[in-house]
């Protein structure tokens, strides 16, 4: 895949970080709030506050599945936003991080529509978190990454032998 150059490279560095950022703690937020760590539900900002209610809403929107699928959709759902927001704050395969959160948004997208109608996804972003996602994907650096951290690294060790 070939990465996109920035005319303005003197903010494309500052652009995919505050990408990053956004979109990991957005993963991770999603998940505290189901945990109940920001909130009872009925708080304010608070879409769950617990993860019964969350599997509740897993089954609205997997109506098609049957009920002992859903406990384990909910865990891999989770699961998955915790992985990718913790990867993506580190910065750690970010191109290929940033593909699958795509991909995982447009599962969630796609549910959402489904299930409720095209006012669902517009309401939680999604469309707008799949582009970031992509865009994400297509920089050509990442700073303060693991990613710049190990590239660093090679490069260093190709120019001492």
């Amino acid at each position: 895949m070939n990465a996109i150059p920035m005319k303005d490279s003197k903010f494309a560095g500052y652009a995919s970080l505050l990408l990053r950022i956004g979109l990991g703690v957005g993963f991770l937020s999603a998940v505290a709030d189901r945990l109940g760590l920001w909130g009872a539900f009925g708080q304010p900002n608070v879409e769950w506050g617990t993860f019964s209610r969350f599997l509740e809403y897993t089954h609205t929107l997997n109506w098609y599945l049957p009920d002992a699928m859903i406990l384990p959709l909910g865990i891999i759902a989770s699961g998955a936003e915790i992985l990718l927001g913790f990867l993506l704050l580190v910065g750690w395969r970010t191109r290929v991080t940033a593909l699958l959160s795509a991909l995982l948004m447009l599962v969630f997208g796609a549910a959402m529509t489904l299930a409720l109608g095209v006012k669902a996804p517009l309401n939680f972003a999604v469309l707008t978190g799949i582009g970031g996602s992509l865009l994400l994907s297509t920089c050509e650096s990442f700073p303060y990454s693991v990613d710049e951290f190990l590239s660093r690294r090679a490069t260093h060790r190709i120019s001492k032998s």
